[in-house]
């Protein structure tokens, strides 16, 4: 029998069964995972959009509500991945479920891609929502269909992953929420959804292109509306770079059992 075609088996009915039981996990809850995200952007899109946007008018060549659409989708996407897989591999860690998972057959990269998979799931769909809400308040067209699957993909894996990271090094659940709080929040934010930053000061300028949040952002906008701040390519480039070293970074970190074996 050829042993390494069977254990490739395993560890994709094992990637499946992680994968199946997240989607299963955040569908189930829908009201607290799927509605309160979907609300917020509603909320978001009546008062940004039509009440303040009405007032600032054109920016970047489109309406105010046109342009800061994207970002938005992009918000939800950064944050339903992220809190996901961090608020999942966490509740596995604390009850002690992750030690029969590394017991098993199962591989490292496998329990990773399981939960990576669970929180791109749930960002894609969540950003679905957002998109088919938003229809209702302006026009949209695809600009460009590759650069726009593509940002989304490589965004939602990489908060996947970061989600996951933040989950390792958590010991209890206060900790879960510190990085979303004090550090993903601000990012977001600051990382022009709510303006081009090409209207801020050079200083300000520069130091927005620091955040990793900006070039997403603006690569996604560039997939909808054809428009960026930014150069596209090295967006895309340094994006899928980063979540690459992130995603050795946390493998690495699963197998020597940080965070777990203690």
């Amino acid at each position: 029998m050829n042993i390494r075609p069977m254990n490739m088996r395993y560890q994709w009915v094992a990637f499946c069964t992680i994968l199946s039981k997240e989607i299963r996990r955040f569908t189930r809850i829908w009201a607290q995972t799927l509605l309160p995200p979907a609300i917020t952007m509603t909320l978001y899109f009546v008062i940004f959009g039509n009440l303040i946007g009405s007032r600032i008018g054109d920016m970047g060549g489109f309406d105010y509500m046109q342009f800061i659409v994207p970002g938005l989708i992009m918000m939800s996407v950064i944050q339903n991945s992220y809190g996901n897989v961090v608020s999942s591999f966490f509740s596995t860690k604390f009850q002690r479920s992750i030690e029969e998972m590394l017991v098993s057959p199962m591989s490292s990269m496998t329990i990773l891609l399981g939960y990576i998979a669970g929180g791109v799931a749930r960002g894609i769909l969540v950003g679905i929502i957002v998109t088919l809400l938003s229809l209702f308040f302006t026009r949209l067209h695809i600009e460009n269909l590759l650069v726009t699957m593509l940002v989304v993909v490589l965004t939602a894996t990489l908060f996947s992953i970061g989600g996951f990271i933040n989950a390792i090094f958590a010991n209890k659940f206060d900790d879960v929420a510190i990085i979303p709080t004090f550090i993903l929040t601000p990012l977001t934010y600051l990382g022009g959804v709510f303006y081009s930053i090409d209207l801020l000061p050079d200083f300000w300028r520069t130091v927005s292109l620091f955040n990793p949040i900006v070039y997403m952002v603006n690569a996604f906008r560039y997939g909808l509306l054809g428009v960026s701040d930014v150069d596209v390519v090295g967006s895309l480039v340094a994006v899928a770079g980063f979540t690459l070293v992130m995603f050795f970074f946390a493998l690495w970190l699963l197998q020597r059992g940080t965070g777990i074996r203690q």
